[in-house]
C-alpha cells in the first residue's frame, strides 16, 4: 500500500490554468518531473522561478549563503495582516535581532521546563477523544488542531485552550484560515511597495480580531512581569530577554507579531503533522502496534517524563517519516539578490528560488522507495544519508525553525499518548488526499475510527 499522493498536472499548461490549479492546491499544480529533476525553471510574464532539488543547491541557499537568498516577500504578503513584522517574514538585521531574542527560549534546557505543559495538553486531548472513541468516524484534523493549540497556549502563556481568550483566538484563527490569506495578488505579480495588496475583507477582519486578543494577553503578561508575578513560561522568557548586542527587549507591539507567528507556525504545522501521523498508523496497523507497545513499556499508565522521551524511538521514527512524506510547509521561497549560475543557467537578481521539502523528500534519485511509508528507513545507509542531505521539514541553516526541537518533542509525545489510549482504523470510502495552501492538510479532512485500546 502506498500512502496517498496528489496527482501531478500535465507538464505544459497555460499561466491561467496554472493559477487556477495553484488556487485549488499548490501540490497538484506542479508537474510530475519535479520528483526527478535536480532543478526546474518556470517562466511567467512577471518573474522567473527556479525549483532546486539538488542537495548542493539546497545547501548553497540555506546553509552556505543564506544572506544572498533572503525570504521572498511573495509568500508572506498575504500573511502580513496577521503576522506584521514577525520573525517569519523579516530579513537582514531585523530578523537577526529577533532571533537573538527568541532563540534562548527554545534551547534544550527550556524544553525540559515546558514539557509538563505538553503532557497536560496531551492528557486533555486523550480525555476529549475518549468521548468520541466509539468506532464512529472522527475528523482528526480538527482534534489535532485543538491539541496543538492547547500546547501553544499552555507553553506560551500558561493557560489551557479552555481559557476564554485562548478559545476565542483558536476560533478566530480557524476563520482566518478559511479566507486562504496566502492566495494574494502579490504572490503572483510583483507589485511596487506602494501598490495596495487587496487582502480579502474577512482576512483583514479576522487578523485584526486575533491581534487584538493577543495584544490583551501580552499586555497582561507585561503587567505581571512588572509586578514580579509572571509564570516562568515561554512568553515571560521571550519578553524578559534582552538582545545581547543592543540590550533592547521586544515592545508589546513587537511581541504581538511574534506570538502571532508562534501560533501560526507552532499550531498549524504541528496539527498537520500529528493528523497525518495518526492516519498513517491507521493505514499500517503493524506500526501502530509497535508505537502502542513502546508507549506502554515506557510510560505505562502514568504521565510520561522528559527523561523518557529518548526511549520513544519508534514514535520518533514514525513522526520523522510522517514529516518526510507530508512536510507541513511544502515549499519555501527565497529571492536571489545577485547574479547566480545554477547548473549552467543564469539566475538574475530578483528571481524566485523555490525549495520544496515535498519534492525533495520524495525525490526518486535520492530516496529508496520514496513514496512508501517506512519508519525503519532511517536505520539504513540510504535513510541516514538522505536525512543529512535531503530532509528539511524545518528548513536548515541559520533560518532553521527555532521551534524544531520543540516540535520533535511535542509530536512523538502526543502521538505516543494517543496511540497508547486508542486503536485507529481508516474509514472505508473516505481516503485522505493531501492538498496544500499554507500547510499540507486533507482535502476533505482526515477521517478515522477510534476505539479504546484494551
Amino acid at each position: 500500500m502506498i500512502p496517498p499522493k496528489p496527482p501531478a498536472r500535465s507538464d505544459r499548461v497555460s499561466l491561467w490554468r496554472y493559477l487556477r490549479l495553484f488556487r485549488a492546491d499548490i501540490l497538484s499544480a506542479q508537474p510530475a518531473r519535479l520528483y526527478r529533476a535536480w532543478m526546474a525553471e518556470f517562466r511567467t510574464p512577471f518573474f522567473r522561478s527556479y525549483l532546486c532539488n539538488e542537495p548542493a543547491l539546497v545547501d548553497l541557499v540555506l546553509r552556505e549563503r543564506p544572506g544572498d537568498f533572503p525570504k521572498s516577500g511573495r509568500v508572506s504578503e498575504g500573511l502580513r495582516p496577521l503576522l506584521g513584522q514577525s520573525v517569519f517574514v523579516t530579513n537582514g538585521e531585523t530578523w537577526k535581532r529577533q532571533r537573538r531574542i527568541i532563540d534562548p527560549a527554545f534551547e534544550g534546557g527550556r524544553l525540559r521546563d515546558t514539557f509538563p505543559a505538553m503532557v497536560d495538553a496531551g492528557q486533555g486531548a486523550v480525555a476529549r477523544l475518549a468521548g468520541l472513541a466509539d468506532g464512529s468516524p472522527v475528523e482528526v484534523e480538527a482534534q489535532t488542531s485543538h491539541a496543538a493549540a492547547d500546547v501553544i497556549f499552555r507553553t506560551l502563556f500558561s493557560i489551557p485552550i479552555e481559557n476564554a481568550t485562548a478559545a476565542r483566538v483558536f476560533e478566530e484563527f480557524k476563520a482566518h484560515q478559511r479566507t486562504q490569506p496566502v492566495l494574494n495578488l502579490a504572490a503572483f505579480i510583483p507589485l511596487p511597495h506602494w501598490f495596495p495588496r487587496f487582502h480579502r475583507r474577512e482576512t483583514r477582519a479576522t487578523a485584526r480580531r486575533i491581534r487584538g486578543l493577543i495584544e490583551r494577553l501580552t499586555a497582561a503578561r507585561m503587567d505581571e512581569i512588572t509586578a514580579g508575578t509572571a509564570p516562568d513560561d515561554l512568553a515571560t522568557k521571550i519578553m524578559t530577554t534582552a538582545d545581547p548586542e543592543t540590550g533592547e527587549r521586544f515592545t508589546t507591539a513587537e511581541m504581538v507579531d511574534q506570538v502571532a507567528i508562534f501560533f501560526l507556525a507552532g499550531h498549524e504545522t504541528s496539527a498537520s503533522a500529528l493528523a497525518w501521523a495518526l492516519y498513517l498508523l491507521a493505514l499500517y496497523p503493524e506500526w501502530q502496534d509497535k508505537v502502542a507497545t513502546e508507549a506502554a513499556e515506557v510510560m505505562g499508565d502514568r504521565a510520561p517524563k522528559f527523561a523518557e522521551m529518548g526511549r520513544l524511538r519508534v514514535a520518533r521514527d514514525v513522526f520523522r517519516e510522517t514529516l518526510r512524506l507530508y512536510p507541513p510547509v511544502p515549499m519555501m521561497v527565497r529571492e536571489a539578490t545577485c547574479p547566480e549560475r545554477f547548473r549552467g543557467r543564469d539566475v538574475s537578481p530578483g528571481a524566485q528560488v523555490v525549495l520544496s521539502p515535498w519534492h525533495l523528500h520524495r525525490h526518486e534519485r535520492l530516496w529508496e522507495r520514496p513514496d512508501e511509508f517506512d519508519p525503519a528507513r532511517f536505520a539504513a545507509a540510504n535513510g541516514r544519508d538522505c536525512l543529512r542531505r535531503a530532509y528539511i521539514p524545518f528548513s536548515a541553516g541559520s533560518r532553521v525553525c527555532t521551534g524544531a526541537g520543540f516540535a520533535m518533542i511535542e509530536g512523538p509525545l502526543l502521538l505516543a499518548m494517543l496511540v497508547r489510549a486508542f486503536r485507529l482504523a481508516p474509514v472505508e470510502g473516505r481516503p485522505a488526499m493531501p492538498v496544500a495552501h499554507l500547510t499540507v492538510r486533507g482535502r476533505d479532512g482526515i477521517w478515522l475510527r477510534m476505539t479504546p485500546r484494551a
